[in-house]
């Protein structure tokens, strides 16, 4: 190069990154990125920080990759609610940017939603063996609902007996569980692509979300009521709804619902994790009957037509599996749970197995 004039240009960085090709849209085959002498698809999670990175904005502030949303659920809620929903409303509601485009609220909230809620059943105090497992998806206001109803389920209620007294206790507080679910989906830091996990052991319930505590709050300052929501755009959203009735309350409703029990909850963070743990209140109980919400079902002598379908095919092949009981009465895995259970409540089927081994025979 010596003798000879030399040309140097310096690219500074854009302002309004990522770029992208416009027929392809915000998408790895549309965002390209310069990686050492090779021009490479971006991911779509590098796509994400770029946004969040460049906008200064909250994840759920920024626009969504997906343009292409539906909103049957969040639609059917708000109209369930009596609550007007359309574009106006969405763009008060912060689900359409100033740009006119759709924000990440909005795909949190629509059918096509990304992110799921795990729950894991298992045997014992830990996780060594499972009894079941489930991942929730669709629109955050679905995955909520399914989940309250799955863990509803396994929700079991013992009853006591005082004289002719009797009296029936839950493993867990429903407000406890309803709270503790609420704090996990409004709180979660969205950025991150992976799920929300649930565990229910036999002793105890955890919810672990990941992003933990805001910048600034320490796990102190929650107890006395202190909230800064990470998504407060989407807790806008649930208070409009009447899902939540005010900031700051669920650490105190989860506490009062165990307020006369010996195991009180407890509330762990660490970096990028918040975990949220109910004791089991029937757990140290050794005395009182089992009574569930399905053992009214005893009483009958002759089970309902899915029932007996289920049972014909165990005295007909041995066994069923879950997956079976699911094609069996063409239904969805927390029907045929639910159908399962009630069996087995019944004293006509037992489970054998464990995990993804189980499976059911006659008693």
């Amino acid at each position: 190069m010596e003798g000879k004039h030399v040309v140097e240009i310096h690219v500074t960085t854009g302002t309004n990154r990522p770029y992208y090709l416009r027929e392809k849209g915000l998408k790895p085959s549309g965002v390209y990125v310069r990686k050492g002498s090779s021009t490479q698809p971006m991911t779509e999670e590098g796509i994400r920080e770029m946004i969040i990175e460049n906008s200064g904005r909250s994840f759920e502030s920024c626009r969504s990759m997906n343009q292409e949303l539906t909103f049957k659920e969040f639609t059917a809620q708000m109209e369930a609610r009596s609550i007007a929903i359309g574009s106006a409303q969405m763009k008060t509601l912060k689900l359409i940017g100033e740009d006119g485009l759709y924000t990440n609220l909005a795909l949190l909230l629509s059918d096509q939603c990304e992110t799921t809620i795990k729950v894991a059943l298992f045997q014992g105090i830990d996780k060594e063996i499972f009894r079941d497992r489930k991942e929730f998806s669709g629109s955050i206001l679905k995955q909520l609902e399914d989940v309250y109803e799955f863990i509803d389920l396994v929700n079991r209620t013992k009853a006591s007996f005082s004289g002719l007294n009797r009296t029936d206790k839950r493993d867990y507080p429903e407000e406890a569980v309803r709270e503790a679910l609420l704090n996990s989906v409004v709180h979660r830091d969205y950025s991150f692509s992976a799920s929300n996990l649930i565990n229910i052991y036999e002793d105890r319930m955890e919810f672990v979300s990941l992003g933990g505590l805001v910048s600034g709050l320490e796990l102190e300052s929650i107890f006395l009521g202190v909230s800064q929501s990470r998504n407060p755009n989407l807790a806008a959203c649930f208070y409009r709804m009447r899902l939540i009735e005010s900031y700051g309350t669920g650490i105190g409703k989860i506490q009062r619902a165990y307020k006369s029990e010996p195991l009180q909850p407890e509330f762990e963070t660490a970096k990028g994790v918040f975990r949220v743990t109910l004791p089991n209140r029937n757990e140290t109980e050794k005395s009182g009957r089992e009574f569930t919400q399905a053992e009214s079902l005893k009483t009958k002598k002759n089970p309902g037509k899915q029932q007996q379908k289920v049972l014909d095919f165990v005295s007909k092949n041995g066994k069923i599996t879950r997956k079976q009981v699911e094609e069996l009465i063409g239904s969805g895995s927390t029907k045929a749970f639910k159908l399962i259970k009630e069996l087995c409540e019944k004293g006509q089927m037992k489970a054998q197995g464990a995990g993804k081994h189980s499976y059911y025979v006659l008693v």
